[in-house]
């Protein structure tokens, strides 16, 4: 007895089930570019049209010589640049020293990245008026202390994922094997490997530094939000094409992290095939 097995209707049936999942992935894509992109393309027309209706980059060009922006935005730069000295004195040592030294506070310092997150900044900057000392509020650039603080969810797990992906133990018995102290092997060898990461905490910081507006708004000195936000009652077009221009520097300055991750990713698989 012959038993003929009919494989026509699971073939059709799962010839379906990769079309409805391809036309799903599809739709769900189309939603999301629809979801970021339309914003971005009002903002970006509004910012280039003038009262006529036509399009013109006189916005775009005449920012430079508006008042305060200038200062503003070297502000901006300067508490940027102090932001990203304070993560890489402080933040990077740590995360270090408990991946060497202390894996069991680990879990503790992730719970501890994530208070940033559980407290709104309106709560962080107020409690930090309050309490601090007068010599730290004089300081021009003791913003510089809570960005560090709000960019800890951010760079602890950039930087963890990339300690994560190197073998710590066997860099470090080499290093010793070869008489290299534990400085000399975290300056020669951890921190070479984790330049992918750093940049990418770097890249966060700064594109933190130029948007966020909550706790610029309770010091004395504008940043670029802050003066967007107030310049914004005197020109719609002009703040718009600002805003507009802060957003694509942070994502350029996020695909030259990229692109440079990439090629320096494949320049060592290049290196290690020869």
């Amino acid at each position: 007895m012959v038993t003929v097995l009919d494989t026509g209707g699971v073939a059709v049936s799962a010839s379906q089930r990769r079309w409805r999942a391809r036309i799903s992935r599809g739709l769900i894509l189309w939603i999301f570019g629809f979801y970021v992109l339309a914003p971005l393309y009002a903002g970006a027309r509004f910012a280039l049209q003038n009262d006529n209706g036509n399009f013109s980059f006189h916005s775009v060009a005449v920012i430079p010589a508006q008042a305060g922006f200038s200062d503003a935005f070297w502000y901006s730069t300067r508490l940027a640049l102090v932001t990203v000295i304070g993560v890489l004195v402080l933040v990077v040592p740590t995360i270090i020293y408990a991946h060497l030294r202390a894996p069991g506070v680990r879990p503790a310092l992730e719970v501890i990245s994530l208070l940033p997150i559980v407290f709104p900044p309106i709560v962080l900057i107020l409690g930090f008026m309050h309490t601090a000392p007068t010599w730290l509020l004089i300081w021009p650039y003791h913003l510089a202390i809570l960005y560090v603080v709000i960019s800890l969810p951010f760079v602890y797990r950039s930087l963890d994922a990339g300690l994560l992906a190197l073998d710590l133990s066997t860099l470090v018995e080499a290093g010793r094997s070869l008489g290299a102290r534990v400085t000399t092997i975290v300056w020669r060898v951890i921190l070479p490997n984790l330049t992918s990461a750093l940049v990418s905490s770097v890249a966060l910081v700064v594109a933190l530094v130029y948007s966020e507006y909550t706790m610029a708004s309770f010091q004395v000195t504008p940043t670029l939000p802050v003066w967007i936000a107030q310049f914004s009652m005197s020109d719609g077009h002009i703040t718009t094409a600002a805003a507009m221009l802060s957003l694509v520097g942070a994502w350029v300055l996020l695909a030259v992290v990229l692109v440079a991750d990439l090629g320096r990713l494949q320049w060592r698989q290049r290196r290690a095939r020869a």
